[in-house]
């Protein structure tokens, strides 16, 4: 496969597609499980380091998204915990299942809640601790994660578990090992040749959008009248929001 727009934009299409003929059943299943949690009077707690961050911003405080949703982040630690800025320099930080369990402490978490964690690899410390005090602590845990990716290499958690291993509905984001999809050499293996084109964010975007949608709409069949976020850039959004926010003040970081 050659390198450049139209090629990315083939190799992500298809993706999508795969996406799209083998998750619909574990959409439904994470669905379900966020519908029984919200029902519940929890709110869903998303977590991703790196990159995958950016799927904990899709399902936590987004334009089109529930309300009742927080984002716990790395930076959490000095935000919440009082920790030194510099802790965030450290460049392995995401690999220290130390780190989880501050975290977790640190969240605003009731038993209710239910757990969205992100993680291409799912390999890493952090992800995997989380996962584990997740399910520890009786949450109800879905994984956003590249299976091909994470079977293909070791698991850096001390337990040999991954990500994938603990949670109740897995999400598999259809990446290929290491991410991306043009090598810059097709001859080589993926492990051996440098390539471009990153895949998980896209996919993962699409299958946290497909989850929210799905959790909208089971409760928009049963009469209920779902909490979700107008753009604060829409007349009248401002007031929206915060009135929805305030149903949830000291659950969710962007209340008081």
């Amino acid at each position: 496969m050659t390198i450049g727009a139209e090629s990315y934009l083939a190799a992500v299409t298809a993706a999508i597609d795969q996406v799209a003929r083998t998750q619909s059943d574990a959409v439904r299943r994470a669905a379900d499980l966020i519908t029984a949690a919200l029902r519940a009077g929890g709110v869903v707690q998303a977590f991703g380091a790196g990159h995958s961050e950016a799927l904990a911003m899709e399902i936590a405080g987004r334009a089109g998204g529930l309300v009742a949703s927080n984002r716990i982040a790395l930076r959490d630690l000095v935000l919440f915990g009082g920790a030194d800025r510099s802790v965030l320099d450290e460049p392995f930080l995401e690999r220290d299942p130390s780190v989880a369990r501050r975290l977790y402490e640190l969240a605003p978490v009731k038993p209710d809640d239910v757990f969205v964690i992100a993680s291409n690899s799912g390999v890493n410390g952090v992800v995997v601790e989380l996962a584990r005090l997740v399910k520890e602590n009786g949450h109800g845990l879905v994984a956003v994660t590249s299976l091909t990716h994470s079977l293909a290499v070791p698991t850096k958690h001390p337990s040999g578990k991954r990500l994938a291993d603990l949670a109740d509905v897995v999400l598999d984001n259809g990446a290929p090992y290491g991410d991306t999809a043009l090598p810059l050499d097709p001859a080589l293996s993926p492990d051996q040749a440098p390539s471009v084109g990153a895949i998980s964010s896209v996919t993962g975007a699409v299958l946290a959008q497909q989850v929210v949608c799905e959790v909208v709409a089971r409760m928009v069949e049963a009469g209920e009248t779902p909490p979700v976020y107008l753009s604060y850039n829409v007349p009248g959004g401002d007031e929206h929001n915060r009135e929805l926010e305030a149903r949830y003040a000291g659950r969710i970081r962007r209340t008081a």
